[in-house]
């Protein structure tokens, strides 16, 4: 048994001063008391779930950013070409490489879990390796390696577009029947009891991705607990393309096809109108944004204050890894409301009026859903323990009282206010440093390979 003595951890009610977690050797919460004669330095919260996640795309992080004067619009789909390049020239022990040194980077930022929406299945000829799961186990061994929990979701990826035949540059993505989906699915599956803790998850690539007779077989086939990631409404063009090939927008599509519930997850779902707001909230869907990658790809603005009246759930994700900080995924979230509303108070729509506190809870319950995981508090009995460590030494922590610790922590923290992270009742960052130094010269090897950077 091991124990840990925090000075307050954050629960849903608010921080709980100085307590005692108790844990097994596997790190599962066995008991959490109330302690005032231990000694307590540090503050805990819940590690944070990284809900949508490319990896390889790491290894392009900053290098779309050069921008020559032409007339030629520079956006999403002029991005995609520079993904397409990296995509198009990574092995599996490089890409197990460039994830396990993401991960390490997650971790060194408080995430404790991350679902990876992988579609970078095959060979670079568009060939099925002879295990078909094996660019997914790579990316299950480097969340092993880094020490953060993986759900795995492998992606249907089928077309080019709507009614459009796939490019050769996504030859690596491409299955091209359910069947062929399925088989990759179930091969993934079978990996994850070599890692203790992964798990899988259903996810199709987007609507102009798929046939949309596979994505209403799919949701037919799928088994209830499991969750489902899907890309909707991210680009004006994709639902532009949507409305002239279905006749209908993307989100309105599947409301009227999809029987969507709680375990499916809508990544990005930029530009929507008032009727797919309230259908995603009924439906109590998740949406996966991701605000760093949004802007920086010029995606658009998420409605977030009008689905917040209808208590929508969303949780976060950094997509493509220009960052990799949460506490920044939910400033840039908020703050880009604020700009839109001129009201600063984006998250409270409960009594509390806690932004800090609202956010940090549906970043976490709604995250732990996208892993497949129903949590109803953030530290509980029979649950790991997982966490961000801050330290109580920094200046405004150490200055500011529990009222404002949580808004203190979100819209004023960085890296300096952290100790460590746990994950499973072990330290895996300790004073801003991971044990196994091997994976930053794995990484920079494999950056000297690419010779992309």
């Amino acid at each position: 048994m091991n124990e840990f003595a925090f000075k307050g951890i954050l629960q849903k009610e608010g921080w709980i001063e100085s307590v005692k977690i108790k844990t097994n050797d596997d790190g599962i919460i066995l008991a959490i008391e109330k302690d005032d004669k231990t000694t307590h330095k540090d503050y805990a919260i819940p590690g944070f779930q990284n809900a949508h996640s490319h990896a390889f795309q790491y290894a392009m992080a900053g290098l779309a950013e050069l921008h020559p004067i032409t007339e030629t619009q520079n956006d999403f789909w002029s991005w995609r070409k520079t993904m397409y390049q990296i995509a198009l020239n990574i092995s599996p022990e490089q890409l197990e490489h460039i994830a396990a040194m993401l991960y390490k980077e997650m971790l060194r930022n408080g995430y404790t879990h991350v679902a990876e929406f992988h579609y970078l299945h095959h060979d670079k000829n568009g060939i099925k390796y002879n295990n078909q799961a094996e660019m997914s186990q790579r990316l299950m061994s480097a969340a092993q390696t880094a020490g953060i929990k993986i759900t795995l979701i492998p992606i249907f990826y089928q077309n080019g577009g709507f009614g459009k035949k796939s490019e050769k540059e996504q030859r690596r993505f491409i299955s091209n029947s359910i069947d062929d989906y399925l088989a990759l699915f179930q091969s993934c599956e079978e990996c994850i009891g070599n890692f203790p803790n992964a798990s899988v998850g259903y996810g199709v690539h987007s609507m102009r991705a798929v046939d949309t007779e596979n994505i209403i077989r799919l949701s037919q086939l799928k088994k209830e607990s499991i969750p489902i990631h899907i890309h909707v409404s991210e680009q004006l063009k994709e639902i532009e393309e949507c409305i002239s090939y279905l006749g209908q927008r993307p989100v309105e599509w599947l409301s009227n096809h999809i029987e969507i519930d709680e375990n499916y997850h809508l990544v990005h779902a930029t530009h929507l109108i008032d009727e797919e707001v309230e259908y995603i909230s009924n439906a109590r869907a998740n949406v996966v944004l991701c605000p760093s990658t949004e802007g920086n790809l010029g995606d658009g603005i998420f409605p977030l204050k009008q689905f917040l009246k209808h208590n929508g759930n969303w949780s976060i994700g950094t997509d493509s890894h220009v960052g990799i900080n949460p506490l920044e995924e939910i400033r840039i979230l908020d703050y880009g409301q604020r700009l839109i509303t001129h009201n600063r108070n984006t998250f409270g729509n409960r009594d509390s009026g806690d932004n800090g506190l609202l956010a940090i809870e549906s970043a976490y319950i709604n995250g732990k859903k996208a892993m497949g995981i129903d949590q109803n508090d953030f530290f509980e009995i029979g649950k790991p323990l997982d966490a961000l460590v801050l330290s109580c030494e920094h200046p405004l922590l150490q200055s500011t009282s529990s009222k404002n610790r949580s808004n203190t922590i979100i819209y004023s923290g960085d890296s300096s206010m952290y100790k460590g992270t746990i994950v499973n009742g072990k330290w895996v960052i300790d004073k801003g440093l991971h044990k196994n130094q091997n994976i930053d010269t794995h990484f920079l090897k494999t950056m000297k390979e690419l010779n992309v950077r």
